[in-house]
């Protein structure tokens, strides 16, 4: 066996690694992400509608009912969106791995703002589950608990001398 120096075997990647990559069979193709969407699962939406219209001034989107219940709903404001569906929506339409996973929740979000003086005004009557501070990573935030109970925590970058 004959001994290659650690340079050597460097070029020789470096060479060969175009080569492998222009190979249409083992080309890779790239995908443009459009938008991710969160989907909460959930008891029942109406309580939601309120949190979502009425205090963080979202638009009702999308609406499927189930009979006189809602099963889904999608909320939007300029280009954030997220959805909500019902458990029993998604034990109807989610195979049983899926949707037998389903009630491990809650979930965690977490939205960056423009203006968290007017989503604290908005979320006086909404529990609070963390209070105001400037975290270490130089966001200002705080959190709350939806009515189905999946936290939301809302943050400002802190600029230069601002934190609280």
């Amino acid at each position: 066996m004959r001994a290659v120096s650690s340079t050597a075997l460097t070029l020789a990647l470096l060479l060969a690694y175009p080569v492998s990559q222009s190979n249409p069979k083992e080309e890779k193709k790239t995908m443009n992400v459009k938008r991710i969407t969160p989907v909460l699962i959930v008891n029942e939406i109406e309580p939601l509608i309120p949190f979502w219209v009425d205090s963080l001034g979202f638009t009702k989107t999308i609406e499927v009912p189930d009979g006189n219940r809602l099963a889904f709903v999608a909320f939007q404001k300029g280009s954030a969106e997220v959805m909500y569906q019902t458990y029993a929506s998604v034990e109807k339409d989610a195979p049983p791995a899926m949707s037998s996973m389903a009630r491990k929740g809650p979930t965690y979000l977490y939205m960056e703002v423009n203006n968290l003086d007017s989503v604290l005004a908005a979320m006086k009557s909404s529990k609070t589950v963390m209070p105001e501070r400037t975290a270490f990573y130089g966001m200002r935030e705080f959190a709350v608990q939806d009515p189905a109970g999946h936290f939301i925590t809302f943050a400002q970058p802190v600029s230069q001398g601002a934190a609280k």
